[in-house]
């Protein structure tokens, strides 16, 4: 009898658990699109970074290049995140959760290499 309610209470507890999406599945469309332009157009899918443009400037051909992110540390990548002192990256007005959820897509990432 005791197997049996553990049983349903272990079932019932499932169907009250509101998230309808994985942290993994949650962090990756984050990582994907957080308020319009993705990460990942100029970071790379996993934070690999990536070249984002070439121009010309007189004779000399310039590369404009997202940077890797897998191997910043947390406080680094929240400050880069806050504040406005990268001329290309935009300013996605993140929530603390959703910056350490980014984090973490880009940590797991890192161990899956």
């Amino acid at each position: 009898m005791r197997l049996i309610f553990v049983f349903l209470f272990s079932i019932y507890s499932y169907a009250l658990d509101d998230s309808f999406i994985t942290k993994d599945e949650y962090a990756k469309m984050l990582y994907k699109n957080p308020r319009g332009i993705g990460c990942d157009k100029c970071h790379g899918k996993k934070g690999e970074g990536r070249v984002i443009g070439r121009y010309r400037d007189g004779n000399v051909t310039k590369i404009l290049k997202g940077p890797k992110i897998t191997n910043i540390d947390y406080e680094s990548f929240y400050k880069a995140l806050t504040t406005q002192k990268h001329y290309l990256m935009p300013h996605y007005f993140l929530t603390d959760k959703e910056i350490k959820t980014l984090y973490y897509y880009l940590q797991s990432k890192k161990k899956k290499k």
